[in-house]
């Protein structure tokens, strides 16, 4: 089964590549850019493409082309979707680059942050382009209806900003504390956004109909918030490879262990701020972060965090390894193959 999955991350890192090659040619910019942008020389065009090519260096699971690809094998579309696998893989980066950039982060994938590397306005501007980039392949790919795709993902991407405007104005005003209901809003637009869009888009390559768009869209968006409860759990943890353990504190994040505790015990807000204003102020390494974790370990938090985390993902889980999508049958092996990858990503 790994050889399975293998085979399929080989081709889309094909794909990505040819976006976005590694040593790109005078060919590369004259398919890219307009008269203008063509005259450009090298040297710029190295300014712009070096922290991306960086950033996708450094790995990644590659989860949500590779989800895209095995929905649309599934309904019998093959590999149609596959060379959309930029304009979710790309934007998905881009977000990471502009995040680290907002949140002021040190690390990213065990290396420094993109901005730390090339500086805030090289990164600011290559984190946009790589947005523009990914929908390149939307003009070369050989499915219908254009439009459709386009929407897709400029949807996705309107309700991407406007989750991430609801997180930084949260960690922003640390006294704030948000609903609990207004969390998995968030975490819906932003983890979940880009997890639906490669669910719809690997349906709409097989041509399935929209009830199965709907419901694998919902599916994956479940997957993605459950996802993201569990990366807001090994940060007070075991720590998220490539980052430092508990620096979600130091960016003042209201993750859904942290809301649940002050939800339960409102009494306790001042000594949670006290720990943000402290990790804010002397790094994730000062001793109050540790007092809060163990604090939200002793309470019972995390693990009722980490429970609903694995809930949601089951509940995708539930439709992903299921013979049909709202009517539309499914092969065996892609079932099989949709079922495992949930294991694989986790």
């Amino acid at each position: 089964m790994d050889q399975e999955y293998t085979r399929r991350l080989e081709k889309i890192e094909v794909e990505l590549e040819r976006q976005l090659p590694k040593d790109p040619q005078s060919g590369w910019a004259q398919d890219i850019f307009t008269e203008t942008g063509k005259k450009a020389g090298t040297e710029s065009i190295n300014t712009l493409l070096a922290p991306l090519g960086d950033i996708l260096s450094r790995g990644g699971k590659r989860w949500r082309p590779l989800l895209m690809t095995l929905v649309c094998e599934a309904l019998g579309g093959e590999d149609a979707a596959l060379p959309l696998s930029p304009l979710v893989e790309f934007s998905h980066n881009a977000s990471l680059i502009h995040d680290d950039i907002e949140d002021e982060s040190d690390e990213r994938r065990g290396k420094p942050a993109i901005h730390k590397i090339y500086g805030v306005d090289t990164a600011i501007n290559s984190g946009s382009f790589f947005y523009f980039l990914s929908s390149c392949c939307i003009e070369t790919c050989g499915l219908k209806n254009k439009e459709r795709i386009y929407k897709f993902w400029t949807d996705c991407m309107r309700t991407l900003h406007l989750g991430q405007a609801m997180d930084i104005s949260w960690h922003r005003n640390i006294s704030f504390i948000p609903e609990i209901n207004d969390y998995f809003l968030m975490c819906g637009m932003k983890t979940g956004g880009l997890a639906r869009l490669a669910a719809e888009l690997g349906a709409f390559a097989a041509n399935a109909p929209e009830a199965a768009l709907r419901q694998l869209g919902e599916a994956a968006e479940k997957l993605g918030i459950g996802f993201q409860i569990l990366d807001d759990v090994k940060n007070l943890t075991t720590g998220i490879p490539g980052k430092k353990r508990g620096d979600d504190m130091v960016e003042g994040k209201k993750s859904l262990p942290i809301l649940l505790y002050l939800h339960k015990y409102p009494e306790k807000r001042e000594l949670v701020f006290r720990c943000f204003l402290a990790a804010r102020t002397g790094g994730a390494a000062v001793p109050e972060t540790e007092v809060l974790i163990q604090t939200l370990i002793l309470s019972g938090v995390l693990t009722e965090a980490e429970e609903k985390g694995l809930s949601l993902i089951q509940e995708a889980r539930g439709v992903f390894g299921s013979r049909e999508f709202s009517g539309c049958p499914v092969s065996e092996k892609g079932s099989d193959l949709l079922d495992g990858f949930i294991d694989l990503i986790s």
